[in-house]
């Protein structure tokens, strides 16, 4: 009859934590791949946020200029009149034409300088909407990078200390930061205190 030799316990012991310690550190590159792509989703947030913001506050300048000028065509405007009125009786026909027709010019510019405000009020909150919504997206890329942080490190732990239980510990936190990173990017559901 043939001898049939048992397998070695410390050696089934060797090949069994090798297979754990191969699978955790798998499994740990693929958190580091999406810790990766939260990162890069938290800095594109935040890059478009300050661009936003940056171009609201151009825009509320130009509107700050536009409205100094048509203040400046109104009171001309009204100084004119005042002048006109005082003036009346002493004005011949042909200057107090003159004076309505400025007059009339500098009420044209103040309506153009009112409606270019308009327009440029409706840019300045458009970008200021795209700021707050920027705004709103970057706190789940801030979590999903913690968590995801913290998973790399707890799969790393439970390596050295051969603990399938911190393993699944590594594997929630990474989930909640897989899940954070995609609220991150399509703003799927939103947390109250995260806003």
């Amino acid at each position: 009859m043939a001898e049939v030799e048992l397998p070695n316990l410390k050696e089934l012991e060797e090949i069994k934590e090798k297979k754990f310690t191969r699978g955790v550190a798998l499994v740990t590159a693929v958190f580091a791949v999406v810790l990766a792509i939260a990162s890069l989703g938290g800095g594109r947030t935040m890059k478009e946020m300050l661009l936003a913001q940056q171009q609201a506050s151009d825009q509320w300048a130009f509107y700050q200029a536009k409205s100094i000028r048509e203040h400046l065509y109104k009171s001309q405007k009204f100084m004119l009149e005042n002048e006109l009125n005082l003036l009346s009786q002493t004005l011949n026909t042909e200057s107090a034409e003159k004076v309505k027709a400025s007059i009339e010019a500098l009420a044209g510019e103040e309506s153009k300088f009112a409606k270019d405000k308009k327009e440029i009020e409706q840019e300045a909150r458009k970008l200021e909407k795209e700021r707050d919504e920027y705004r709103s997206r970057d706190p789940y890329f801030e979590y999903a990078e913690v968590l995801l942080q913290i998973a790399i490190v707890m799969a790393s732990v439970s390596i050295i200390a051969a603990s399938g239980v911190v393993f699944g510990f590594s594997l929630v936190a990474a989930l909640l930061g897989v899940v954070m990173c995609a609220n991150g990017y399509l703003q799927i559901f939103a947390l109250p205190f995260l806003h």
